[in-house]
């Protein structure tokens, strides 16, 4: 059974993550299929704007700590292909969150061209809580929209943020509410999609082109943290605590 839907509407290729009992957690399949989606997407002449959102009350809860990994067991595309998938999307790439918003689900506002949240969400960052550090080139992308204390203090301290505040500091352009969100966000999304597709990919690759070999290299050593903290005590003690729904002792 697929994790996410996709449709294509007046030239917007609208992705949907679809475990919304889940949260719309990460686990392999959703590495996989986001992936593939955004590969076609590129290749697709059809398709001018990409909007990604997730189904239910979340946008997606970050990885599924459930699961307990979300690396393919099938030869699937991994983390590392997803994003570098984002990264070189040639078109307009629209962030929907259109509900809470944990690690990844908070961290892949900063690889959006343009970023839209519900007014009701809330993000977090709890890569520290969780005895790792950071990922989805946030390292590099958080200090570039919201300066080097801001984007400091939501990737090390692991609370949570309002969406006023993710707007105030520049994670996300506009906030609407809940009711009138995804309207809002396709209202956007079609004025793009009603310009021509040369001017959309040239102007997106004069702005990105610039950033994405140190985007690329900010997933690869996030990544490469990642895999060395994972499995230590401070992250194991944090997964156990996670299970047995209680703080961990630090």
């Amino acid at each position: 059974m697929s994790v996410i839907k996709t449709e294509i509407v007046n030239n917007i290729h609208v992705i949907t993550m679809d475990r919304p009992d889940a949260l719309n957690a990460f686990n392999a399949d959703m590495m996989d299929e986001l992936c593939s989606a955004f590969l076609a997407a590129a290749d697709n002449d059809e398709i001018k704007v990409v909007v990604l959102t997730g189904a239910g009350r979340a946008f997606s809860a970050g990885a599924d700590l459930k699961s307990g990994s979300v690396a393919s067991a099938t030869g699937g595309h991994n983390l590392e292909d997803l994003l570098f998938s984002i990264i070189d999307l040639p078109k307009p790439f629209i962030v929907a969150a259109n509900g809470l918003g944990v690690g990844i689900g908070c961290t892949i506002l900063g690889l959006a061209d343009m970023a839209y949240i519900s007014e009701e969400a809330r993000f977090r960052c709890p890569f520290s809580a969780l005895g790792l550090t950071a990922e989805a080139s946030s390292t590099y992308t958080f200090t570039r929209l919201m300066g080097h204390q801001r984007a400091s203090w939501i990737l090390l301290s692991s609370e949570w943020i309002t969406s006023n505040e993710c707007v105030e500091a520049g994670l996300a352009l506009e906030s609407f509410p809940a009711d009138v969100f995804m309207n809002e966000v396709m209202k956007r999304a079609n004025t793009l999609s009603a310009l021509p597709i040369s001017s959309l990919r040239q102007t997106k690759e004069l702005i990105v082109g610039p950033q994405r070999a140190a985007m690329k290299a900010a997933v690869i050593a996030e990544n490469k943290g990642l895999a060395e903290l994972r499995g230590s005590p401070a992250n194991l003690e944090a997964l156990k605590a996670f299970m047995e729904k209680r703080e961990p002792q630090t």
